[in-house]
């Protein structure tokens, strides 16, 4: 099978700053239903899963309540409150991807929910489905074989021929070195991680994922770099890593996220890759965000800044428990809606005041955390228009963090985002350690390769060679 891009991107599809704000992407999504994503309105995305429970057969019953009873709550609380339109997602668990027809069955009970409420009511509503990345559940994982692949694809298929709408996953090729490269802050690995493994490992799956909506007349959404980014965001949270190195390493996730687009997905981008704007500004594709309304599934400092360019407005996920009003789904729905209610208001009075909240919700946050200021959309176009000049994904890789590093430095010296002091010198720290990384990922790889725990992933896999590391013959 050709696992080469499909597409390429050497300019921006976003031309300008006036042009870059949330509800409206240069090439919007049209689904079945006539719903359109990056038009003009923002829609809601809700994110639901279960409350701790064993998933096993003679738990099933129960799992198939608790999900009926959860999409009956949003759909009620969506057409209650008026609500244009709602994308539920459906993020499947290990169990209910690695057993298909488990999950088969919860994407019906949401799906035929779903269309009830359109045919009732005129609720429109799309379903994304992100079946589990169950690979990592074998150490080292098997990327492109076994029982874990199968049973994952079988689950995509099935799902998009029963209704899926959007086609999602959280990929993690790359994520067996990228863990490790978070522990030890080392910016080398992690640009190995996911400039050459993740690259690789991405263009595999969406090749495959491609084939599958085209197959069945689903959307292919995109990917994220939460198994990635998303882990050093938390670590950063939690004052384990600095985060200046989260902030660069959420930009060299860039190359490898938008490998989902060069491979034929068309969005809408899924809602934890806050790395979202870039593909934006690149790819030209309408993308679901989170911020401020997923505290309830973590912890950030980009709360606000998240929003400003969003097409879909999402939760992350909740869980179904109980509060004093609701339950969890229908509260998050509910301020899902109220969110996008704002953002569509002030975009219904002109594009003015449409940039006027994009660039309220960047000031409140981009001052106060590299994570943030990376995302300020001026940011976005800057460090993108230099990744477009470059066709190759692993210096693209590279590239990012670099420019990253030295945006950050730039924006501490115009006292335009503050650093800790302690974490100042990290910015040297991270820039050095780029500068040692050659141009060449062959002469990369046969340095690194030393340095690599090769117990914990399969090169193999990603069709490298231990021994003969500069005669391996996959181009990158």
């Amino acid at each position: 099978m050709d696992y080469k891009p499909v597409k390429t991107f050497s300019e921006l599809e976003v031309k300008s700053l006036d042009d870059f704000v949330y509800g409206i992407a240069p090439h919007p999504v049209k689904a079945k239903n006539g719903m359109v994503i990056g038009a003009g309105t923002v829609y809601p995305e809700i994110n639901m899963t279960l409350p701790p429970m064993n998933i096993e057969e003679s738990t099933m019953p129960e799992v198939r309540r608790q999900y009926a009873e959860m999409i009956e709550g949003i759909l009620k609380r969506a057409r209650d409150l008026y609500a244009p339109g709602i994308i539920v997602e459906l993020e499947l668990l290990p169990e209910t991807t690695m057993k298909p027809e488990w999950g088969i069955e919860i994407n019906k009970i949401l799906r035929d929910k779903m269309h009830e409420y359109e045919d009732k009511y005129g609720l429109k509503s799309l379903l994304r489905c992100t079946p589990n990345d169950t690979r990592e559940i074998l150490r080292p994982p098997l990327m492109k074989r076994g029982e874990l692949l199968e049973n994952m694809f079988i689950t995509f298929e099935k799902c998009a021929e029963d209704g899926a709408d959007i086609l999602s996953i959280e990929s993690t090729g790359g994520k067996e070195v990228h863990d490790e490269a978070l522990v030890t802050c080392n910016i080398r690995k992690a640009i190995f991680a996911l400039g050459v493994l993740g690259v690789r490992d991405m263009r595999f799956l969406w090749s495959n994922i491609v084939r599958i909506a085209e197959r069945t007349g689903a959307i292919a959404g995109g990917d994220t770099a939460c198994g990635f980014a998303n882990t050093a965001l938390a670590l950063a949270e939690q004052g384990m890593i600095p985060r200046v190195f989260a902030a660069v390493d959420r930009v060299a996730t860039i190359p490898r996220s938008l490998v989902a687009f060069e491979m034929g997905a068309i969005g809408p981008d899924k809602d934890c890759g806050y790395e979202g704007p870039y593909m934006k500004a690149i790819a030209g594709v309408p993308i679901s965000m989170e911020g401020k309304t997923a505290a309830c599934a973590h912890l950030s400092a980009i709360g606000n800044i998240a929003a400003c360019v969003c097409d879909m407005w999402s939760n992350e996920s909740v869980q179904n428990v109980k509060l004093l009003s609701a339950p969890a789904p229908v509260v998050s729905t509910e301020q899902l809606i109220y969110d996008c209610r704002l953002m569509n208001e002030a975009a219904a009075d002109g594009r003015s005041f449409a940039l006027k909240m994009r660039d309220w919700l960047t000031a409140s946050d981009s001052r106060l955390d590299p994570q943030a200021y990376v995302l300020r959309p001026d940011i976005v176009l800057e460090i993108s228009q230099e990744l477009v000049k470059e066709k190759d994904a692993f210096i693209a890789t590279k590239k990012a963090a670099a420019l990253a590093a030295e945006v950050i430095k730039r924006g501490l010296a115009r006292g335009e985002v503050q650093v800790s002091s302690r974490e100042k010198k990290w910015l040297d720290i991270i820039s050095s350690q780029i500068e040692t990384i050659p141009d060449d990922w062959e002469e990369f790889w046969y340095e690194i390769q030393k340095e690599l725990d090769l117990e914990k992933f399969r090169p193999e896999e990603y069709d490298l060679e231990v021994i003969m590391a500069r005669g391996a013959s996959a181009g990158n």
